[in-house]
């Protein structure tokens, strides 16, 4: 078994498959995209409770780790710093999943009983089985308006790990969701001169997770917590993956796209007030010039007028699509079945290939919106490892075929009761 992608959802499968004494490895960057991806000082839009990544015995909890670091936590209502989370997942990993292959997968293919990897430092091997566990890494979605944008004045707000490079410019951000308005005010905060433009009337921020102005059991009937935020429909995804795979395909697929839909965080409400907002905006033309980037906008109202920005940042989202994973062959993806443009999966998260499973943001289109959160971890992880263990296959290990990268033997989630 091998887990591409160390991520919270490649990690905690792991940490799973650890338990249970399954055989795997797991190759990736541990946290990766969180450490040098996302903007320095985001805030997690998830509450507290909802940000653990998923070991057998739920022992590694985000909140333990920050009582060991002396670092703020509350269940509900106290933001996560981007930090903050980035620093636990790396813990997770050292304690849970202490052999991650720092290696980048460049070449899945079928082959005889399974498949064959190569990666990119030139390690190759054969397993029957892989999980595909990548997160969002390849899914960065920008408008095709804005596509052909020269690299220097076009960015998507997956890269712009370090905002101090913006200072002296004019910057547009193209959204109206968290990453959107946390990029826009982290710019404002650092005194860059920054324009939000959205085609949404107005921002909507998600509320308190904890709710307020009402009695405490009222206000929980009409709004129930959930994983990923308060209200019945949230908690239904949230507690009920499973069933949402029986639900009509074009329904899931509508709710893959639309829900729950963009929104800021509430502790971003006050902070965002001095941000210039050009709402209710959609962009018709974009060109450069000598002043920079030239976007017409037209209003809701008819009306148009031309903004100027030296970068344009886009934090237009991601579209999952099995045809941009860049290591997969043809030869795979023309077998796959498909939801939309995602891998149609079994209950336990197996395409119509065998062997080949895929998990996290590519998975909503068969288990909803909550494979979009880290809170889904947990069920995807329990799902799958228990389905593999209760499998036993003869014994059998991957061969490398090259010296480098051996098989370690599994090691005890005994590490992780004794960090506590």
């Amino acid at each position: 078994m091998i887990v591409v992608g160390a991520g919270p959802y490649g990690l905690s499968l792991a940490a799973h498959l650890r338990g249970l004494g399954v055989d795997y490895r797991i190759i990736g960057s541990p946290m990766e995209s969180w450490k040098s991806k996302m903007p320095k000082g985001m805030l997690l839009k998830s509450a507290g409770f909802a940000s653990n990544l998923s070991d057998p015995e739920q022992a590694f909890t985000l909140r333990q780790f920050c009582i060991e670091h002396g670092s703020p936590y509350d269940h509900l209502d106290l933001p996560i710093p981007l930090e903050t989370f980035s620093a636990y997942g790396v813990a997770f990993q050292r304690c849970c999943v202490p052999d991650v292959e720092d290696e980048e997968l460049v070449s899945l293919i079928p082959a005889p009983e399974g498949f064959d990897l190569r990666m990119k430092s030139g390690l190759s091997f054969r397993t029957r089985k892989v999980v595909i566990a990548t997160g969002l890494t390849y899914f960065r979605h920008i408008p095709e308006l804005f596509s052909a944008l020269p690299s220097d004045k076009l960015s998507h707000a997956a890269d712009v790990h370090d905002l101090e490079r913006f200072q002296g410019q004019r910057v547009a951000v193209l959204g109206s969701g968290a990453s959107a308005i946390d990029i826009a005010v982290l710019l404002n905060e650092a005194r860059v001169t920054v324009q939000l433009i959205s085609r949404k009337p107005a921002i909507i921020y998600s509320g308190r997770w904890g709710g307020s102005g009402s009695h405490p059991v009222i206000r929980r009937l009409a709004r129930p917590i959930s994983g990923i935020g308060p209200g019945w429909k949230h908690r239904l995804c949230a507690d009920l993956p499973w069933l949402f795979r029986y639900f009509p395909e074009s329904y899931r697929l509508e709710m893959a796209e639309t829900f729950p839909s963009p929104s800021g965080g509430e502790p971003m409400k006050h902070r965002a007030e001095t941000v210039p907002l050009l709402m209710g905006r959609s962009p018709q033309e974009v060109r450069t010039s000598e002043h920079g980037v030239q976007v017409r906008l037209l209003s809701i109202d008819g009306n148009t007028q031309i903004v100027e920005a030296d970068h344009v940042i886009a934090a237009t989202g991601y579209k999952a699509d099995v045809r941009r994973f860049p290591f997969l062959s043809s030869a795979i993806v023309e077998q796959l079945r498909l939801v939309g443009r995602t891998p149609r999966l079994s209950a336990n998260f197996e395409s119509s290939i065998p062997g080949l499973y895929f998990i996290g943001h590519v998975s909503t289109a068969t288990f909803g919106p909550v494979m979009r959160f880290v809170f889904g971890t947990d069920f995807t992880s329990r799902t799958i490892s228990k389905q593999l263990a209760s499998l036993r296959p003869r014994p059998w290990r991957e061969s490398p075929r090259t010296s480098a990268g051996q098989r370690r033997p599994p090691v005890s989630t005994s590490s992780a009761r004794k960090y506590l």
